[in-house]
Protein backbone atom coordinates (compact mmCIF):
# COMPACT_ATOMS: atom_id res chain seq x y z
CA UNK A 1 0.00 0.00 0.00
CA UNK A 2 2.90 2.42 0.89
CA UNK A 3 4.01 2.03 -2.65
CA UNK A 4 0.63 3.26 -4.09
CA UNK A 5 -0.31 5.70 -1.79
CA UNK A 6 2.86 7.75 -1.79
CA UNK A 7 2.82 8.54 -6.05
CA UNK A 8 -0.73 8.70 -5.45
CA UNK A 9 -0.06 11.27 -3.06
CA UNK A 10 2.71 13.53 -5.01
CA UNK A 11 0.25 12.98 -8.49
CA UNK A 12 -2.91 14.79 -6.44
CA UNK A 13 -0.48 17.14 -4.90
CA UNK A 14 0.86 18.00 -8.47
CA UNK A 15 -2.70 18.34 -10.05
CA UNK A 16 -4.05 20.64 -7.37
CA UNK A 17 -1.10 22.90 -8.20
CA UNK A 18 -1.30 22.81 -11.57
CA UNK A 19 -5.07 23.65 -11.34
CA UNK A 20 -3.87 26.29 -8.77
CA UNK A 21 -1.71 27.73 -10.93
CA UNK A 22 -4.46 27.57 -13.79
CA UNK A 23 -6.69 29.12 -11.55
CA UNK A 24 -4.61 32.17 -11.06
CA UNK A 25 -3.32 32.30 -14.96
CA UNK A 26 -7.23 32.99 -15.85
CA UNK A 27 -7.47 35.58 -13.33
CA UNK A 28 -9.80 37.35 -12.71
CA UNK A 29 -12.56 34.86 -14.52
CA UNK A 30 -15.16 36.55 -12.99
CA UNK A 31 -16.03 40.14 -11.38
CA UNK A 32 -13.31 41.44 -8.56
CA UNK A 33 -15.29 43.73 -5.79
CA UNK A 34 -13.32 46.77 -4.54
CA UNK A 35 -14.61 47.33 -0.79
CA UNK A 36 -14.44 51.11 -0.05
CA UNK A 37 -14.84 51.81 3.73
CA UNK A 38 -16.49 55.60 2.93
CA UNK A 39 -19.28 56.94 1.23
CA UNK A 40 -19.26 57.85 -2.30
CA UNK A 41 -17.69 61.11 -3.19
CA UNK A 42 -14.67 60.70 -0.81
CA UNK A 43 -11.12 60.90 -2.08
CA UNK A 44 -10.50 56.95 -1.16
CA UNK A 45 -14.03 56.40 -3.39
CA UNK A 46 -13.03 58.80 -6.11
CA UNK A 47 -9.32 56.72 -6.61
CA UNK A 48 -10.97 53.56 -6.44
CA UNK A 49 -13.26 54.29 -9.20
CA UNK A 50 -10.94 55.86 -11.60
CA UNK A 51 -8.43 52.71 -10.67
CA UNK A 52 -11.49 49.96 -10.86
CA UNK A 53 -12.34 50.86 -14.78
CA UNK A 54 -8.69 50.85 -15.82
CA UNK A 55 -8.70 47.13 -14.26
CA UNK A 56 -12.32 46.09 -15.33
CA UNK A 57 -10.74 47.56 -19.08
CA UNK A 58 -7.25 45.21 -18.93
CA UNK A 59 -8.27 42.19 -17.37
CA UNK A 60 -11.94 42.32 -19.26
CA UNK A 61 -13.56 41.73 -16.41
CA UNK A 62 -16.11 44.53 -13.79
CA UNK A 63 -13.98 45.87 -10.95
CA UNK A 64 -17.19 46.35 -9.00
CA UNK A 65 -16.88 49.18 -6.52
CA UNK A 66 -19.02 48.08 -2.93
CA UNK A 67 -19.29 51.20 -0.90
CA UNK A 68 -19.32 50.24 2.95
CA UNK A 69 -19.03 53.56 5.75
CA UNK A 70 -18.96 53.55 9.23
CA UNK A 71 -16.40 52.84 12.15
CA UNK A 72 -13.60 55.05 10.55
CA UNK A 73 -13.79 52.67 7.71
CA UNK A 74 -13.52 49.30 10.14
CA UNK A 75 -16.93 47.83 9.24
CA UNK A 76 -15.36 48.05 5.42
CA UNK A 77 -11.81 46.85 6.28
CA UNK A 78 -12.84 43.78 8.30
CA UNK A 79 -15.28 42.94 5.50
CA UNK A 80 -12.25 42.86 3.23
CA UNK A 81 -9.94 41.21 5.56
CA UNK A 82 -11.86 38.49 5.90
CA UNK A 83 -13.00 37.36 2.70
CA UNK A 84 -11.42 34.58 0.49
CA UNK A 85 -8.31 35.33 -0.21
CA UNK A 86 -8.35 34.51 -3.96
CA UNK A 87 -8.09 38.11 -5.50
CA UNK A 88 -11.66 38.51 -5.80
CA UNK A 89 -11.86 40.72 -2.81
CA UNK A 90 -9.86 43.71 -2.82
CA UNK A 91 -9.80 46.99 -0.41
CA UNK A 92 -9.32 50.28 -1.28
CA UNK A 93 -7.00 51.17 1.92
CA UNK A 94 -6.04 54.44 3.19
CA UNK A 95 -4.27 56.59 5.91
CA UNK A 96 -7.29 55.32 8.64
CA UNK A 97 -6.34 52.10 7.89
CA UNK A 98 -2.52 52.67 10.11
CA UNK A 99 -4.05 55.02 12.61
CA UNK A 100 -6.93 52.64 13.52
CA UNK A 101 -4.99 50.27 15.41
CA UNK A 102 -4.14 52.42 18.43
CA UNK A 103 -7.14 54.42 17.86
CA UNK A 104 -9.78 51.51 18.64
CA UNK A 105 -9.19 49.19 21.07
CA UNK A 106 -11.30 46.12 19.98
CA UNK A 107 -11.03 45.60 16.61
CA UNK A 108 -11.74 41.92 15.13
CA UNK A 109 -8.42 42.10 12.59
CA UNK A 110 -4.70 43.37 12.91
CA UNK A 111 -4.30 45.31 9.49
CA UNK A 112 -0.46 44.93 9.50
CA UNK A 113 -1.32 40.70 9.94
CA UNK A 114 -4.11 40.55 7.82
CA UNK A 115 -3.64 42.67 4.83
CA UNK A 116 -1.35 41.70 1.86
CA UNK A 117 -0.10 45.09 0.38
CA UNK A 118 -0.72 45.04 -3.70
CA UNK A 119 -0.12 48.71 -4.87
CA UNK A 120 -0.09 52.53 -3.77
CA UNK A 121 -2.30 54.60 -5.45
CA UNK A 122 -2.14 58.55 -4.83
CA UNK A 123 -0.78 60.86 -2.17
CA UNK A 124 -2.88 64.14 -1.45
CA UNK A 125 -2.19 66.71 1.18
CA UNK A 126 -5.37 67.61 3.35
CA UNK A 127 -7.16 71.44 3.46
CA UNK A 128 -7.83 73.36 6.60
CA UNK A 129 -11.45 74.47 5.29
CA UNK A 130 -14.36 76.61 6.53
CA UNK A 131 -17.58 77.56 6.38
CA UNK A 132 -17.64 81.20 4.99
CA UNK A 133 -19.52 82.11 7.91
CA UNK A 134 -16.11 81.72 10.34
CA UNK A 135 -14.62 85.23 10.47
CA UNK A 136 -10.78 83.44 10.26
CA UNK A 137 -9.52 83.58 7.08
CA UNK A 138 -5.87 82.57 7.90
CA UNK A 139 -4.72 79.68 10.51
CA UNK A 140 -3.27 82.45 12.97
CA UNK A 141 -6.60 84.16 12.99
CA UNK A 142 -8.57 80.29 13.15
CA UNK A 143 -6.03 79.85 15.96
CA UNK A 144 -7.18 83.39 17.86
CA UNK A 145 -11.02 82.48 16.67
CA UNK A 146 -10.17 79.18 18.55
CA UNK A 147 -9.27 80.45 22.13
CA UNK A 148 -11.53 83.12 21.79
CA UNK A 149 -14.13 80.22 21.73
CA UNK A 150 -13.04 77.26 23.35
CA UNK A 151 -14.98 74.54 22.60
CA UNK A 152 -17.66 76.24 20.72
CA UNK A 153 -15.81 75.20 17.17
CA UNK A 154 -17.03 71.76 15.47
CA UNK A 155 -14.84 69.80 13.86
CA UNK A 156 -16.08 67.62 11.43
CA UNK A 157 -14.28 64.29 10.07
CA UNK A 158 -15.91 61.18 8.20
CA UNK A 159 -15.22 59.30 11.04
CA UNK A 160 -12.85 58.40 14.02
CA UNK A 161 -9.06 57.56 13.22
CA UNK A 162 -9.43 59.06 9.82
CA UNK A 163 -7.27 61.05 8.76
CA UNK A 164 -9.34 64.55 8.97
CA UNK A 165 -9.85 63.30 12.57
CA UNK A 166 -6.16 62.81 13.65
CA UNK A 167 -4.72 65.45 11.59
CA UNK A 168 -7.09 67.90 13.61
CA UNK A 169 -6.71 66.23 16.56
CA UNK A 170 -2.70 67.08 16.27
CA UNK A 171 -3.98 70.68 15.36
CA UNK A 172 -5.35 71.15 18.33
CA UNK A 173 -2.16 69.52 20.55
CA UNK A 174 0.50 71.67 18.78
CA UNK A 175 -1.66 74.98 18.63
CA UNK A 176 -3.19 74.60 22.47
CA UNK A 177 -6.78 75.02 21.50
CA UNK A 178 -10.25 73.12 21.39
CA UNK A 179 -12.69 71.70 19.14
CA UNK A 180 -15.48 69.31 19.80
CA UNK A 181 -15.14 66.47 17.23
CA UNK A 182 -18.31 65.25 15.59
CA UNK A 183 -17.64 61.94 13.30
CA UNK A 184 -19.87 61.55 10.44
CA UNK A 185 -20.19 57.90 8.48
CA UNK A 186 -17.98 59.20 5.41
CA UNK A 187 -16.96 62.33 4.21
CA UNK A 188 -19.60 63.42 2.04
CA UNK A 189 -22.27 63.81 4.69
CA UNK A 190 -19.68 65.29 7.05
CA UNK A 191 -19.16 68.07 3.86
CA UNK A 192 -23.39 68.55 3.27
CA UNK A 193 -23.06 69.57 6.81
CA UNK A 194 -19.72 72.19 6.72
CA UNK A 195 -21.53 73.81 3.71
CA UNK A 196 -24.79 74.39 5.49
CA UNK A 197 -22.92 75.70 8.33
CA UNK A 198 -24.24 73.03 10.57
CA UNK A 199 -20.59 72.66 11.54
CA UNK A 200 -17.44 74.77 11.21
CA UNK A 201 -14.16 73.07 10.03
CA UNK A 202 -12.67 70.04 8.15
CA UNK A 203 -9.06 68.90 7.84
CA UNK A 204 -10.31 66.97 4.77
CA UNK A 205 -8.28 64.91 1.75
CA UNK A 206 -8.05 67.82 -0.67
CA UNK A 207 -9.91 66.22 -3.64
CA UNK A 208 -13.37 65.82 -2.64
CA UNK A 209 -13.66 69.37 -1.68
CA UNK A 210 -11.35 71.23 -4.50
CA UNK A 211 -14.92 72.21 -6.29
CA UNK A 212 -16.82 73.64 -3.24
CA UNK A 213 -13.10 75.74 -2.29
CA UNK A 214 -12.98 77.48 -6.26
CA UNK A 215 -17.19 77.34 -5.92
CA UNK A 216 -16.41 79.57 -2.42
CA UNK A 217 -18.75 77.41 -0.63
CA UNK A 218 -16.17 76.61 1.75
CA UNK A 219 -12.80 78.75 2.41
CA UNK A 220 -9.27 77.23 2.24
CA UNK A 221 -7.22 78.77 5.11
CA UNK A 222 -4.02 76.40 4.59
CA UNK A 223 -2.84 72.82 3.29
CA UNK A 224 -1.42 70.14 6.33
CA UNK A 225 1.86 69.24 3.84
CA UNK A 226 4.88 71.45 4.27
CA UNK A 227 4.81 72.58 0.67
CA UNK A 228 1.60 74.12 -1.23
CA UNK A 229 -0.24 72.70 -3.52
CA UNK A 230 0.18 73.20 -7.36
CA UNK A 231 -4.30 72.64 -7.27
CA UNK A 232 -3.94 75.59 -4.75
CA UNK A 233 -1.32 77.61 -5.23
CA UNK A 234 -1.87 80.76 -3.39
CA UNK A 235 -3.01 78.99 -0.20
CA UNK A 236 -0.35 78.49 2.71
CA UNK A 237 0.60 75.50 4.31
CA UNK A 238 -0.07 75.08 8.17
CA UNK A 239 3.55 74.93 8.80
CA UNK A 240 4.10 78.42 7.70
CA UNK A 241 2.24 79.41 10.99
CA UNK A 242 2.73 76.21 13.24
CA UNK A 243 5.93 74.81 12.73
CA UNK A 244 6.71 71.36 12.48
CA UNK A 245 3.31 70.38 11.10
CA UNK A 246 2.66 67.87 8.46
CA UNK A 247 -0.16 65.30 7.45
CA UNK A 248 -0.99 63.84 4.53
CA UNK A 249 -3.38 61.64 3.35
CA UNK A 250 -2.77 58.15 0.85
CA UNK A 251 -4.58 55.67 -0.77
CA UNK A 252 -3.87 52.07 -2.10
CA UNK A 253 -5.10 48.78 -2.49
CA UNK A 254 -4.30 45.70 -0.38
CA UNK A 255 -6.13 42.31 0.08
CA UNK A 256 -6.27 39.87 2.18
CA UNK A 257 -3.22 37.83 3.47
CA UNK A 258 -2.28 34.92 1.92
CA UNK A 259 -3.55 36.19 -1.54
CA UNK A 260 -1.47 34.01 -4.27
CA UNK A 261 1.69 36.32 -5.20
CA UNK A 262 1.09 35.93 -8.39
CA UNK A 263 -2.27 37.50 -8.73
CA UNK A 264 -0.75 40.19 -6.03
CA UNK A 265 2.08 40.62 -8.74
CA UNK A 266 -0.67 41.26 -11.64
CA UNK A 267 -2.33 43.47 -9.93
CA UNK A 268 0.63 45.69 -9.36
CA UNK A 269 1.52 45.62 -12.46
CA UNK A 270 -1.65 46.84 -14.01
CA UNK A 271 -2.20 50.02 -11.13
CA UNK A 272 1.39 51.12 -12.07
CA UNK A 273 0.10 50.85 -15.16
CA UNK A 274 -2.30 53.14 -14.62
CA UNK A 275 -0.37 55.48 -12.52
CA UNK A 276 2.07 56.19 -15.37
CA UNK A 277 -0.75 56.65 -18.19
CA UNK A 278 -0.74 60.27 -18.31
CA UNK A 279 -4.57 60.63 -18.64
CA UNK A 280 -4.74 59.04 -14.79
CA UNK A 281 -2.13 61.45 -13.79
CA UNK A 282 -3.80 64.01 -15.46
CA UNK A 283 -6.99 63.15 -13.49
CA UNK A 284 -5.02 62.68 -10.33
CA UNK A 285 -3.49 66.28 -11.03
CA UNK A 286 -6.95 67.43 -11.45
CA UNK A 287 -8.21 66.59 -7.71
CA UNK A 288 -4.60 67.88 -6.21
CA UNK A 289 -3.63 64.33 -5.69
CA UNK A 290 0.25 62.58 -6.20
CA UNK A 291 0.75 59.31 -7.71
CA UNK A 292 2.12 56.70 -5.41
CA UNK A 293 3.39 53.99 -7.92
CA UNK A 294 5.09 50.87 -5.23
CA UNK A 295 6.05 47.62 -5.66
CA UNK A 296 3.80 45.23 -2.75
CA UNK A 297 7.17 45.21 -1.05
CA UNK A 298 7.91 48.85 -0.67
CA UNK A 299 3.96 49.34 -0.19
CA UNK A 300 4.10 47.06 2.79
CA UNK A 301 6.76 48.63 4.44
CA UNK A 302 4.92 52.06 4.15
CA UNK A 303 2.06 50.96 5.60
CA UNK A 304 4.31 49.36 8.65
CA UNK A 305 5.76 53.03 8.68
CA UNK A 306 2.77 54.68 8.62
CA UNK A 307 1.40 52.35 11.58
CA UNK A 308 4.67 53.49 13.78
CA UNK A 309 4.17 57.27 13.13
CA UNK A 310 -0.04 57.45 13.65
CA UNK A 311 0.61 55.52 17.04
CA UNK A 312 2.27 58.13 18.12
CA UNK A 313 0.17 60.96 17.42
CA UNK A 314 -2.46 59.19 19.21
CA UNK A 315 -0.52 58.58 22.10
CA UNK A 316 0.17 62.41 22.02
CA UNK A 317 -3.12 63.27 21.59
CA UNK A 318 -5.25 60.60 23.46
CA UNK A 319 -7.56 59.73 20.70
CA UNK A 320 -9.43 56.41 21.98
CA UNK A 321 -12.86 55.25 20.29
CA UNK A 322 -14.47 51.67 20.88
Amino acid sequence: MRRIALPFAALFAGLVSIGTAAAQSDYPSHPVRIIVGQAPGSTVDIAARLIGQWLSQRFGQQFIIDNRPGAGQNIGTEAALHAAPDGYTLLASTTANTGNAPVYRHLNFDFIRDAEAVAGILRVPNVVEVNPKVPAKTIAEFIAYCKANPGAIVLASGGNGTTPHLAGELFMAMTGIKMLHVPYRGTTPALNDLIAGQVQVMFDALPPSLGFIKAGQLRALAVTTTKRSPALPDVPTVSETVAGYDVSSWTGMVAPAHTPPAIVARLNTEINGALADLAIVAKLNDLGAAPMAMTPEEFGKFIVDETQKWAKVVEFAGVHAE
